[in-house]
């Protein structure tokens, strides 16, 4: 039975030059570099410089994304930013980045589910292709998470960076088994009655301000663990496969303990989780396209390789992936 898949064409990223170690937080408040390694994993973080803004980012990630997949921006039919950090409460990011791309048609929008926000947005993406609305999307997580952050609250600031990662998605029909290539397919969750543990204290409706980010650590790491694991064990059971058949697992870097936490939850060696928390930090919903196209570029992830993606935030949200890296009949 043929059955529509998006085909993954290619990624790309941006990081922002300027980078904060440890170290030189360790000056501004009261911690170490041995602290945060040990809780966190986390080194270095980037973080954006002046007048530089999420739509930056963004387009230079979705710039470097269409290179890899030889297209040009006119093939785009739809662009879906996830952000916690718009430029502008309105408009969407996502028409910024797309006026920059020089880009006038199809749709361009923002989604907003913090850390798990580019899971979301590739569900939403795979979903239009799927439908036939769409044959090529290109979908973004861009972040400037910093500038939600209390400088002075240790538990909070030490541990998310700046960045942005995108995808390009082209729709090919499949025979609808687990062997085709693209997004097997996609799961995703919510639940507001943990609104509380992981949140920021402004926005406009309320405080009339951007507020700061409000996080109860222990909480989010239970439903972290618990909640992934769960995810993940969803969406291998709905294609029929197991843990052993995963070549590589992207992860939502958010902390290294939770990383680890899942690998050992699906028995993956190491070697086949996609870990870049220690120079990238936790940027949010840039977080899963930063480790995938990183490992990607250096050789890692290859042709056919079965990627299984998972992300966990405020909301609380999460949501997983599974795709099959590469085209039918290409590299």
């Amino acid at each position: 039975m043929t059955t529509r898949r998006s085909l993954l064409l290619g990624c790309g990223s941006y990081l922002p030059e300027q980078i904060l170690t440890n170290a030189e937080l360790s000056e501004r408040i009261d911690t170490s570099d041995e602290w945060i390694v040990q809780r966190t994993g986390i080194r270095q973080r980037h973080v954006a410089g002046d007048g530089e803004f999420t739509s930056d980012l963004g387009l230079a990630a979705a710039r470097d994304a269409l290179k890899s997949a030889k297209l040009d921006a006119g093939d785009v039919d739809m662009i879906i930013v996830a952000t916690t950090t718009p430029d502008n409460t309105f408009p969407a990011t996502g028409t910024k980045i797309q006026a920059g791309l020089g880009v006038n048609h199809g749709a361009a929008f923002d989604i907003q589910a913090v850390c798990a926000g580019f899971v979301y947005a590739l569900a939403v993406a795979d979903n239009f292709i799927k439908s036939g609305q769409v044959d090529t999307a290109l979908v973004i997580g861009a972040e400037t998470f910093t500038r939600l952050l209390d400088w002075k609250d240790r538990s909070t600031c030490v541990l998310f960076g700046d960045g942005a990662g995108a995808v390009v998605l082209q729709g090919h029909d499949g025979n609808g088994s687990s062997t085709d290539y693209g997004v097997l397919s996609t799961h995703l969750h919510s639940d507001g009655r943990e609104r509380d543990i992981l949140y920021v204290d402004g926005g406009p409706s309320s405080t009339k301000t951007t507020g700061h980010v409000k996080m109860v650590g222990k909480e989010v790491y239970r439903h972290a663990i618990s909640k992934l694991g769960n995810v993940i064990e969803e969406a291998l059971g709905a294609n029929g496969l197991g843990s052993e058949d995963v070549d590589w697992l992207v992860p939502h870097q958010a902390n290294r303990r939770i990383i680890d936490g899942m690998a050992n939850r699906m028995n993956l060696p190491a070697e086949k989780v996609v870990c870049c928390i220690d120079h990238h930090a936790n940027t949010s919903a840039a977080s899963v396209p930063l480790a995938l196209t990183e490992a990607v570029r250096d050789g890692r992830i290859k042709r056919g390789d079965l990627v299984l993606m998972e992300a966990i935030g405020g909301g609380l949200a999460w949501g997983a992936c599974l795709v099959r890296m590469g085209y039918p009949n290409g590299t």
